[in-house]
């Protein structure tokens, strides 16, 4: 009864204006829902600790030109990350990628990046580590920027984690204007094995524009239930009641008591509390009652690996049993008491874009996977697109998704095409702005060209002799 009283007094003072001390203790989400008798066991942020006594990594960097790798942590206990650890040991050519997200909970439920799956996408890779930098708790901090082929996974069954029908709840903070309809951009429960093993073996949360199940209410983004085989907005799949919730932060909660009800939630995490867009039946559909959950643990990606949406990330857990509505709004309220901000739509750390011929943009081809050797082209500039948008390196190497802009073979010939490719700091990978807009290669000494000036999209781009014509204008953002 204390545990319940303190949870509704922490809710009621947020109702009513009282100040909140921020990351106090006792007040973090894992500290609410330990204190409702809904503890976690599973905790993951790249922005901030989710338990008050937590000073352990909250994940790791591994450095792309030589595999270092380094653990960024709170600034102090229960506290904020620890961005310019990050930016220090990350300023190098090619960046760093997080490559495991520390569980917070005790349970050493970790996440890596996921491998390959039934779905046919190859093993993931690892999110650019400074992609998005945002605002919490006044100290600069950075999410987790999922592209396609970018998504992590707790490979077999978690501990703690509920498995064959248990009752279970998951919120994560994600944002609402970085999404997509493309399967899947998920956390939670899922299957052990990267594999579609059928209806009701997932159980995981996912904020997106996909409408499974029409009809729908807008165009999203809607907080959604990933219960394989389907996203559902509420009922049996549609349910034009779920308004969506397209914010820069949005909450998103799923709750399951693995029999016969499940509720979703979705809020601004910077203001106001949450609003219930289903509390009701689990779906008739069959296999989802009683669910059939694995225990496996998913971020960005579906339950096979599907990996072709996007989203960005900031914090989520997954608790044992269903949370009371008090210990779902108090954590809400410790929420927004985050102050998250910034924009959440944008690759806005060092990055910025190369606008070429035509106002387009320097384009990596296919879906920002970025192999080795993929061409390097022109295409219409696109907010989201990670492929898009390119660090200028103290080496006047230009990089993005982890490789340099390079030219084939190291050539030095006019119309040698342009590439990408491992940074290997070769001459090949050295551009420097000259005063008319163009992008000098020193060791060629020819300059970045579109040819015969083309602006359509899927224009390999290539060397040319340098002429200061509208071909080769090339600005830095």
């Amino acid at each position: 009864m204390a545990a319940v009283l303190a949870v509704l007094g922490l809710a009621l003072g947020t109702l009513l204006g009282f100040p909140a001390a921020s990351q106090a203790a006792g007040s973090l989400p894992c500290d609410i829902y330990a204190a409702a008798g809904t503890p976690c066991v599973a905790a993951h942020s790249v922005t901030r600790a989710l338990l008050s006594s937590y000073d352990g990594p909250l994940y790791q960097v591994t450095r792309v030109p030589d595999g270092a790798t380094a653990d960024i942590g709170p600034l102090t206990q229960g506290g904020y990350a620890d961005a310019a650890a990050q930016d220090a040991f990350c300023a190098v050519d090619g960046g760093c990628r997080i490559t495991r997200i520390y569980d917070q909970s005790g349970r050493h439920n970790d996440l890596t990046p996921a491998p390959a799956g039934t779905s046919g996408t190859g093993a993931d890779r690892g999110a650019d580590a400074s992609e998005t930098a945002v605002t919490a708790g006044g100290h600069k901090v950075y999410g987790l920027w999922i592209s396609p082929a970018v998504g992590y996974r707790y490979t077999g069954v978690a501990s703690g984690v509920a498995v064959n029908g248990q009752p279970e709840g998951a919120y994560m903070v994600a944002s609402g204007t970085h999404v997509g309809s493309a399967c899947c951009f998920d956390y939670g429960n899922a299957e052990s094995t990267p594999a579609d093993t059928g209806n009701g073996h997932m159980d995981a949360v996912s904020i997106a524009t996909t409408c499974y199940f029409a009809p729908c209410t807008g165009n999203g983004p809607w907080v959604e239930a990933d219960l394989e085989n389907g996203m559902f907005q509420g009922d049996n799949g549609s349910n034009t009641a779920n308004l969506g919730n397209s914010g820069a932060f949005v909450t998103a909660v799923l709750k399951n008591d693995g029999r016969t009800n499940y509720a979703l939630k979705g809020g601004d995490s910077r203001s106001g509390g949450l609003s219930t867009w289903w509390d009701g039946a689990l779906p008739t559909r069959g296999g989802y009652r009683p669910m059939q959950q694995e225990g496996g643990i998913i971020l960005g990606i579906g339950g096979d690996n599907s990996n072709w949406n996007r989203g960005t990330f900031f914090e989520g857990v997954m608790v044992s049993g269903c949370p009371t509505d008090a210990a779902e709004n108090a954590v809400q309220a410790n929420i927004v008491s985050v102050g998250y901000s910034g924009r959440t739509d944008v690759p806005n750390g060092p990055q910025g874009t190369i606008t070429g011929p035509g106002g387009t943009c320097v384009d990596v081809a296919a879906d920002d996977t970025g192999t080795d050797g993929a061409a390097v082209q022109l295409w219409d500039c696109q907010t989201y697109a990670e492929d898009q948008y390119w660090t200028h390196n103290p080496d006047g190497s230009l990089s993005t998704l982890g490789r340099c802009l390079d030219i084939v073979g190291n050539g030095t010939a006019a119309g040698t095409e342009v590439e990408l490719w491992d940074c290997n700091g070769v001459g090949g990978q050295k551009w420097a702005q000259q005063a008319d807009g163009s992008l000098l290669n020193p060791q060629s000494g020819r300059c970045l060209d579109s040819p015969g000036g083309a602006t359509a999209n899927g224009t390999r781009l290539r060397i040319w002799d340098c002429d200061g014509s509208a071909a080769q204008a090339f600005s830095l953002s």
